[in-house]
């Protein structure tokens, strides 16, 4: 069964444009993970300063092993790390991570 899980990160009124260009940055760090569905950054298109990251798991179990991976931890240092130089600030200033699996909805059109 397919399991959501959704990074909510708030950030900054300012920071938005970096948090995108940090997550470009590692773009497909997850692509490769074993159970992994897919992945969206969702901006938010009003005043709100929470950016949700939206990715899609086979199941529970293949979430929990992709986190306690080396790929994951690799993933979530920044290139500045991985070059050996010091770590950014963070651009969010609180994260939550939500929990959910699909209840209904329709089928995409062909």
């Amino acid at each position: 069964m397919t399991v959501i899980k959704i990074n909510a990160i708030t950030v900054d009124p300012d920071s938005g444009d970096e948090l995108a260009k940090r997550f470009a940055a590692r773009a497909g760090a997850v692509d490769d993970a074993d159970g992994f569905e897919g992945f969206e950054l969702l901006q938010p298109a009003d005043e709100r300063t929470t950016w949700l990251v939206l990715t899609r798991w086979r199941d529970e179990e293949s979430f929990r092993a992709w986190m306690s991976s080396p790929a994951f931890a690799h993933g979530h240092r920044s290139e500045a790390e991985r070059q050996g130089e010091p770590a950014q600030k963070p651009v969010g200033t609180h994260s939550e991570l939500w929990s959910y699996t699909i209840a209904g909805g329709s089928k995409p059109a062909s």
